[in-house]
């Protein structure tokens, strides 16, 4: 655990009480401050009264009067489209308001460190989609090298619950637009942007506020290093931004699809190969076309992210590469299922917005798609140029008969609602040479909890219908 400093003697508020909220508040009892909690539902409220925690309702009068700090989960709203009513009256009150990852970074460094002979750092990744892929490929290929190293964040252990880190080890942090947006420290060594795509508009109040608050993770603490996906113009503006000039190699450009020159530092693939340029020469290449954890232009692109990470870290390319090959890559996100009679079943349920799952149709041929879900704003029409590839979509969800009208014309599709009966229709259509590919561009609330209870079903459902 990572005791949270500069609490000691003081009482601090605890609001939404899931994994981030009981971690905090263990934290911040370890660093001497008395955690009131409280969260609005009782199953909330329960476990924290198991552990012992005391519940204080922030929204009564007066609640606030002796509270110096209020920490909330990512999930609650704090500004748009409306703070919650306790967050309200925080401000109102004049009461700080931060949340475990603004905890995590003002806490992290301890007087131990004078001992190390390296110092420990921080990589944090944010972006909107591959994110995940590229935080655990990054903790992956340092791990391969045999470098100490933890996973936490958006993804693995919560940020305060992680171990200390010890001499040269390195914490590796996916970070959400809703966790960047209000620390009130960031300050990792290495900064990762992966891409930007609309999402959690209502959140943030459109595209603007969606890109500012990941922009926070650059422009708040100024990390040594900063690797830039610069596909979009959001991307492109950031590294501009944080470049003095084009040769400065504090900056990494990240991009896939297209080569990247100049006097600075990127690395790009294209057609399958990565490159790494700097000072206007080539200095290293891999193939990344055999590497089975990682497939399509997405996939090269987190490949990307990642290995520019790791060499600013100190790895090298060839130790890269081989760590590439051993990773498997993550549930949920262009996960290889099964295989049978030249037959390949990929679990995508992450792809829960157009643009993912547009990813997703350019990274394979021949696929027969298992699409639908709660649909997003803004339509599929952004999805229609990628279907040269599918050869029928099986449509899920509630409204699977909407969801297959928004199709369009460009695809065959057949209305499932099911993925019980969407896996077993796919499957008995399937050639050789096929892909059965899950990757909704939806979200999964509709007929699930999440995309990973989503994505177990069709794990379920395929080996049920192979026999294995």
């Amino acid at each position: 655990m990572i005791p949270v400093r500069g609490v000691e003697g003081q009482t601090v508020l605890i609001l939404g009480l899931g994994r981030s909220g009981l971690t905090a508040a263990r934290a911040v009892a370890a660093g001497g401050g008395t955690p009131l909690c409280w969260d609005d539902g009782a199953a909330g409220r329960q476990r924290a009264e198991e552990e012992g925690f005391t519940l204080h309702d922030p929204t009564r009068p007066g609640a606030l009067d002796a509270v110096s700090l209020l920490v909330t989960s990512p999930g609650i709203p704090h500004l748009y489209p409306a703070p919650h009513k306790a967050i309200a009256a925080a401000l109102r009150a004049g009461v700080p308001v931060d949340n475990d990852i603004g905890l995590f970074f003002r806490s992290l460094a301890t007087g131990d460190w004078d001992r190390f002979d390296v110092a420990p750092k921080v990589v944090a990744v944010t972006g909107s989609n591959g994110k995940s892929t590229t935080s655990a490929l990054i903790a992956h290929l340092l791990a391969s090298a045999g470098r100490e190293v933890q996973l936490a964040g958006n993804i693995g252990r919560g940020v305060l619950d992680i171990d200390p880190p010890g001499d040269g080890g390195v914490v590796v942090l996916e970070l959400s637009s809703y966790q960047t947006d209000l620390a009130r420290a960031l300050t990792p060594d290495i900064a990762v942007f992966t891409n930007l795509s609309p999402d959690h508009l209502d959140r943030h109040a459109g595209l603007g506020g969606y890109f500012a608050a990941k922009r926070r993770l650059f422009a708040e603490g100024g990390p040594d290093r900063a690797v830039i996906g610069v596909d979009e113009d959001e991307g492109l503006f950031l590294a501009g931004q944080l470049s003095v000039g084009p040769a400065d190699d504090r900056v990494i450009r990240v991009s896939s699809g297209q080569k990247l020159g100049g006097p600075g530092w990127s690395v790009s693939a294209r057609k399958g190969f990565l490159s790494e340029m700097r000072k206007g020469r080539q200095t290293a290449s891999i193939d990344l076309r055999g590497v089975r954890g990682l497939p399509g232009a997405h996939n090269h692109q987190n490949a990307c992210a990642a290995y520019a990470a790791v060499r600013a870290l100190g790895l090298a390319p060839r130790t890269i590469e081989a760590g590439l090959h051993s990773f498997s890559g993550l549930p949920h996100r262009s996960q290889l299922i099964a295989e049978a009679a030249g037959v390949t079943f990929v679990n995508d349920s992450k792809a829960t917005n157009v643009d993912s799952a547009a990813k997703a149709l350019q990274a394979f041929q021949r696929i027969r798609w298992i699409c639908g879900g709660l649909e997003k704003e803004g339509g599929l029409s952004a999805l229609h140029p990628h279907f040269g590839s599918v050869l029928k979509a099986y449509v899920i969800g509630r409204e699977a008969e909407h969801f297959a009208l928004e199709l369009g014309d460009g695809v065959e599709s057949e209305i499932c609602g099911s993925m019980e009966v969407a896996v077993a229709r796919a499957t008995a259509e399937a050639t050789s040479g096929d892909t059965v590919l899950l990757a909704p561009a939806a979200a999964s609330f509709d007929q699930y909890d999440n995309f990973e209870q989503r994505g177990e079903d069709f794990t379920a459902r395929v080996r049920a219908a192979l026999n294995t």
